[in-house]
């Protein structure tokens, strides 16, 4: 019996430690910041609409996998990740070499420019010298909110930080701040051509600092989920091969969101 006991204890033993440690995908959790349209928001029936929405249930169609979305603050997405509240991020979230540190990343998603936003006739400008003693609004945890602080607020700009992007434009409409920050499809498409954003328009050109503000967006995973970032990258992959991608992106932009 001993002799029994230590040879399944052997076989156990030689068990490769990746077999041991398999996941299983069969339900796919996705992080959501429910407050950045055309990319994902709510409908007024609550369901939950948008370019990542559709990409990652379609993601988990390609896997054979049960789509879950845990709606959070964008400030929070990578503690929750880590602590396993979902299991990827995908919210417009841009692949930065300062996240690069904490999570790994799937192949690019998309790519838009980040530009302010401010009221019509406005002098202010995304410069140092234009945001001397301005209140510059920006999502909290955001490569925005990054790329302010260093560029502008040495130069005497108030930047304030929201918890979601819905509140930076309410401020915005009230006039307790003279511009925000953001990607510019979504300022464009969640505000500007929207009856609260009549009266605004982007003011300067694309902000530039590839290092705070990247390349691209991506959907973010844990560093040791390399099975999870294998499986979505091919997803990607098949879904540009096939065509489902611009199918999805057709629906939202009348323009090339993925970018070269």
């Amino acid at each position: 019996m001993k002799k029994i006991l230590a040879a399944s204890i052997a076989a156990l033993l030689a068990v490769p430690a990746t077999s041991a440690l398999a996941k299983d995908w069969s339900t796919l959790r996705f992080g959501v910041d429910a407050s950045y349209p055309p990319y994902e928001s709510k409908a007024p029936d609550g369901q939950l609409v948008g370019f990542d929405i559709d990409l990652g249930n379609e993601i988990c169609h390609q896997l054979h996998a049960k789509c879950v979305w845990v709606e959070q603050d964008f400030d929070g997405m990578i503690p929750a990740l880590k602590a396993r509240k979902f299991d990827a991020i995908l919210s417009t979230m841009s692949k930065t070499a300062a996240r690069e540190q904490q999570i790994a990343f799937s192949t690019k998603v998309a790519h838009s420019p980040d530009r302010m936003v401010a009221k019509k006739g406005s002098a202010i400008q995304p410069t140092p010298e234009g945001v001397k003693g301005k209140r510059i609004g920006v999502e909290q945890g955001s490569i925005q909110e990054t790329y302010a602080r260093v560029h502008w607020a040495p130069a005497g700009a108030t930047i304030v930080p929201y918890q979601n992007q819905d509140l930076v434009y309410a401020d915005l409409v009230s006039g307790r701040l003279d511009a925000s920050v953001q990607d510019q499809v979504h300022a464009n498409l969640g505000f500007l051509k929207t009856s609260r954003g009549k009266d605004f328009t982007f003011v300067g050109g694309a902000l530039d600092d590839p290092k705070i503000l990247g390349n691209g967006t991506a959907i973010g995973m844990r560093k040791e989920d390399t099975d999870l970032q294998g499986k979505i990258d091919q997803a990607l992959a098949d879904m540009h091969k096939d065509g489902t991608y611009d199918k999805i992106a057709r629906k939202y932009f009348d323009f090339d969101i993925y970018g070269k």
